[in-house]
């Protein structure tokens, strides 16, 4: 019994110790990946609260720069529309200033009026007279100052928060490594600022058949540099392919058998505003190009070395080591 429990509580802290990617060990599936190749989770989740469904100001936050404006522009004039719908069904006797010999009509001058009162411009040409309309205009001052409020937090958060450009190779390459091989990806850095203190962390995930029962493993990969001080050229990312790695005798259809597939994770300061900054990777196993290697990125004109990111993922050819 002694011995028993012994073995259990072995099994416990072995799977305690084990890495686990958050997706947990019923991840088996072979038709969906784990992260997309732009790092995001591959997740649907469902049955979510209403806030958390819609969840507004995350969503406009992440938002396209386009479709930001459009949206943004839209309610704007769609807004408008509204307001001019009302002063028009109030009556636009009550809008003192109306002209009809100026080319505009009636309809669009309420429009107008509404865009100058929402903007508190107000240039005086037109006037509202009456309590009802004049409670209209009141209101609509106030909707203009509470949206245009909201619209600089927008474009504040949406201006403040790190938003790497990390360029990352097409394929992650098994290359040869002097006398051994390696998987092998390469990173740079896109923008013109500094991203220093970089550490990147590989996680390997499998199916594996364990007591007769599919389950999804997760392994550490031990780099040959896990940090660097500044990312100002092209960095290649080494995994050295020793007897100890967990990658150590696989093939393309070993690989493919198990579903393998390699998470990225890679953390650093931007030196701008000194705020973090994380972006993930996913390369499947389907990825991965066998007998590679990475051509130079960076050359030398003048007194100055030039990075050419047009050339990050590109590979020649390149015998494995035996």
């Amino acid at each position: 019994m002694a011995e028993s429990q012994k073995r259990k509580w072995n099994l416990v802290e072995k799977e305690h110790n084990r890495e686990d990617s958050g997706f947990g060990t019923k991840a088996t599936s072979k038709k969906a990946r784990m992260l997309e190749s732009d790092g995001r989770f591959n997740v649907k989740k469902m049955h979510q609260s209403f806030d958390a469904y819609w969840n507004v100001y995350h969503r406009l936050i992440e938002l396209h720069w386009l479709k930001f404006g459009v949206l943004i522009f839209s309610f704007y004039f769609l807004i408008n529309m509204v307001f001019a719908e009302l002063y028009v069904a109030i009556g636009l006797q009550h809008l003192e200033g109306i002209s009809i010999s100026n080319g505009i009509s009636p309809y669009w001058q309420a429009f107008f009026f509404s865009t100058q009162t929402m903007t508190t411009v107000g240039y005086g040409t037109i006037s509202p007279d009456g309590y009802l309309t004049n409670f209209v205009a009141a209101f609509e001052a106030l909707f203009g100052l509470m949206s245009f409020a909201l619209m600089t937090g927008l474009l504040y958060g949406r201006f403040s928060r790190p938003s790497p450009k990390i360029r990352w190779s097409e394929n992650a390459l098994i290359a040869p490594y002097f006398d051994i091989n390696g998987l092998m990806f390469r990173v740079a850095n896109e923008r013109s600022n500094q991203v220093f203190d970089v550490q990147v962390r590989i996680m390997f995930t499998r199916n594996e058949l364990e007591d007769g029962e599919l389950i999804r493993r997760y392994y550490s990969l031990d780099l040959e540099r896990e940090r660097v001080k500044y990312l100002a050229t092209s960095w290649t990312i080494v995994h050295p392919i020793t007897k100890d790695s967990v990658l150590f005798g696989e093939t393309e259809e070993s690989l493919r058998e198990s579903d393998g597939e390699f998470l990225i994770s890679i953390e650093g300061t931007n030196d701008t505003m000194s705020d973090p900054i994380h972006t993930r990777k996913s390369y499947l196993y389907n990825e991965l190009v066998w007998g590679a290697k990475f051509v130079s990125a960076i050359d030398v004109e003048g007194s100055r070395y030039v990075l050419d990111l047009g050339k990050i993922g590109e590979y020649v050819p390149a015998q494995l080591n035996k």
